[in-house]
């Protein structure tokens, strides 16, 4: 079950001033919204972050999965979301099993819009061990060009404020099937890992996000079994680790006419 209760807008307007070439003129500017967002499991407050208020129920289904919190989402029992003078509340229930689980490990996160492991107790719970994933998916490296080129015109929320990240879910032809927005990338990608639990898509297609890729992106994306991970920018060595440990294929720098693959490159084929 899930509700929602008077949240806040995404975007908001303000003035600005502008110089250019010596000269100052005012207008109005249209800015994201960022908020912070408390994911609360059972009356216990785990982690509060810098979210866009918006799809909330994916953002903390998709973390909750991400996470290893629930392990699927008949775990999740309820869900309510709350605005508060603070910010934003998303009150979860989830089955006595998972929150056992959850109260073991005793983590109280403070957000990743930056890449922060606040609440982290030694080295050992900083690096998760890496979860393998399934080898059943081939793709063109055409495929990836094309989802990567027609990414921006679906970023809706990207083109009115200049300040999110994206995160689609692509079918085997390139076609964009779901994106998800936020001013955090790891937000922007537990959002759609939340929204591919709840709509019909491709089995076979892959995850493209607007951003580098650290371990932690890479370590989520296993966690629900996706195969490919492109990113338009950088990968970070601990994320060709664990994407080279998990079997992942992880992709960086697709751009126009040229990618790079970090790890696993058997799933990216030429065409006949």
């Amino acid at each position: 079950m899930t509700r929602e209760t008077g949240l806040a807008p995404v975007m908001q307007t303000v003035v600005r001033r502008i110089w250019e070439r010596g000269r100052v003129s005012c207008d109005e500017d249209v800015i994201v919204i960022e908020a912070p967002v408390a994911l609360v499991y059972n009356g216990i407050s785990h982690v509060v972050m810098m979210a866009t208020p918006a799809d909330l129920e994916d953002l903390a289904l998709g973390f909750s999965l991400s996470e290893g919190i629930v392990q699927g989402r008949d775990e999740m029992l309820d869900l309510e979301v709350f605005a508060r003078e603070q910010g934003i509340e998303v009150a979860m229930t989830i089955s006595a099993a998972a929150f056992a689980g959850l109260k073991e490990r005793r983590r109280n996160l403070v957000g990743r819009s930056g890449c922060g492991l606040c609440g982290v107790e030694s080295l050992e719970q900083a690096i998760p061990e890496p979860v393998r994933v399934g080898d059943d998916v081939r793709l063109s490296h055409r495929v990836l060009q094309s989802a990567a080129l027609a990414l921006g015109q679906r970023q809706s929320l990207k083109r009115l404020t200049g300040g999110v990240h994206g995160a689609a879910w692509c079918d085997a032809s390139g076609a964009i099937e779901l994106v998800r927005e936020d001013v955090g990338r790891h937000n922007a990608l537990d959002k759609l890992l939340g929204a591919l639990r709840g709509s019909a898509h491709a089995a076979n297609g892959f995850a493209l996000v607007t951003s580098r890729a650290s371990y932690e992106m890479v370590a989520k994306a296993a966690a629900c079994n996706i195969q490919i991970l492109a990113a338009v920018s950088a990968a970070t060595s601990l994320a060709v680790s664990q994407a080279e440990q998990s079997g992942l294929t992880l992709v960086g720098f697709v751009q126009s006419g040229r990618q790079v693959i970090y790890a696993n490159p058997q799933r990216l084929v030429e065409e006949d």
